[in-house]
């Protein structure tokens, strides 16, 4: 699945590149089109920047800020090819992944496999929130986790080598959960990353020998190999494949773990409907927050002027906050949902020839989820009031979720 902007999670994939979309501190590498040296609490700067009037503005951080949806839409669709082309879910440290052929083939072929499954798995759905999230679980990373169960199979097919298998879950629990990176040493990182891109490449090369474009994709390994150029570099197919468990362990679980975390904190909205809940909570919260584009040439935009010196952060979290597209713009109201909404002010999986090519499957199966939830369960959430933690995507705090069975929900008669 394809969320524009963002290597999903807050560690470090095997061997993925740093994020065009990570919030950084000034010092640009201009080669790779993004900055390097975090900067400390990145969000809270570029809200205490923006004043609501100012789509576009320098900030402090060395970047010029959009946060205006007509500006966020202009850059992200690049009508008018205002900026450098550029892949948000392709980019690997050598470039663009190409050509884009190949880039629509992937993700077709991605969104073909990812529904068949869905399909077929989705009577599981309710044993799994009743073995993985009751009575309670700690959040965020129990939805990445059980994103990770119900998924585990488009992502690597039962009968792939055992040490592939290990290798994909340690890649979750080191780089993908949020927090993850922290917990382990750079020295072991490094080690880490080196042991499973060995391993990546080594099982991809063993796919390209075997690759037959006509049969049916096992898993989103194959959907890679298969549908990518004959000869492509397996270290840029390792990054490719990367880029789905990211999107879909990564910022699907978050984006489950922000709905659960505002239901369970607003108990007078659990009864709306569960696709208001989805889509309000990737409004306030969008996981994928901030992308990064470069201006082809000197323009004006929003009001700024820019130059092809300039890197543009498009900080969908703003855009979503925006006072004057947003009624009480701060505040969780899945009814709003119910009307009619400013369409063009809600980006949660980017804009343009680079939206999320899974937009469609991610929403279905976050609906499912929280259907489940509020319709079997009653929800409660205790939390430390900390905020969201930001990285690259944008994942909730940590929290405890406690479900307790209902003895008169449809799915208990």
């Amino acid at each position: 699945m394809e969320w524009s902007g963002t290597r999903q999670g807050h560690g470090e994939a095997a061997g993925s590149p740093q994020t065009p979309g990570t919030p950084r501190a000034p010092r640009q590498d201009r080669t790779r089109g993004r900055t390097s040296g975090r900067a400390p609490d990145t969000l809270a700067l570029l809200k205490a920047e923006f004043d609501g009037t100012h789509d576009v503005w320098r900030s402090d951080m060395g970047t010029v800020c959009v946060a205006g949806p007509e500006s966020a839409r202009a850059v992200l669709g690049n009508r008018d090819a205002v900026v450098d082309e550029a892949s948000d879910f392709y980019r690997t440290r050598h470039g663009d992944f190409g050509p884009r052929d190949a880039q629509i083939r992937i993700g077709r072929a991605a969104r073909v496999l990812i529904r068949r499954h869905l399909d077929a798995r989705r009577g599981e759905l309710p044993g799994l929130v009743a073995g993985h999230l009751s009575p309670s679980a700690s959040w965020p990373d129990a939805g990445n986790l059980l994103v990770l169960r119900h998924l585990r199979d488009v992502l690597l097919h039962r009968d792939a080598p055992p040490q592939l298998h290990a290798t994909v879950g340690q890649i979750v629990h080191r780089a993908v959960l949020a927090g993850a990176r922290h917990r382990h040493s750079p020295p072991s990182r490094l080690l880490f990353r080196r042991r499973a891109q060995n391993v990546l490449h080594t099982e991809i090369r063993a796919r390209q020998r075997r690759s037959d474009p006509a049969r049916d994709a096992r898993d989103l390994l194959d959907v890679v190999v298969d549908e990518s150029d004959p000869g492509s570099d397996p270290k840029d197919l390792a990054e490719v494949y990367l880029s789905f468990l990211f999107a879909t362990v990564g910022s699907v679980g978050f984006a489950l773990g922000w709905s659960v975390y505002l239901l369970g904190t607003h108990p007078d909205s659990q009864a709306a409907e569960p696709s208001w809940t989805v889509r309000e909570a990737l409004r306030l919260w969008p996981v994928a927050w901030l992308f990064a584009r470069t201006p082809r040439h000197a323009q004006t935009l929003g009001g700024a002027e820019v130059t092809p010196s300039d890197l543009l952060a498009v900080c969908t979290y703003l855009v979503h906050r925006h006072p004057t597209h947003w009624e009480r713009p701060d505040e969780f109201v899945p009814e709003r949902w119910a009307g009619s909404v400013p369409d063009g002010a809600y980006l949660p999986f980017g804009h343009g020839p680079h939206t999320c090519a899974g937009a469609t499957v991610t929403m279905r199966l976050l609906e499912d989820l929280v259907e489940l939830i509020t319709r079997d369960w009653r929800l409660s959430v205790t939390h430390d009031g900390a905020g969201p933690q930001v990285g690259p995507a944008l994942a909730p705090p940590r929290f405890t979720a406690v479900l307790s069975a209902r003895s008169d929900c449809p799915g208990r008669r």
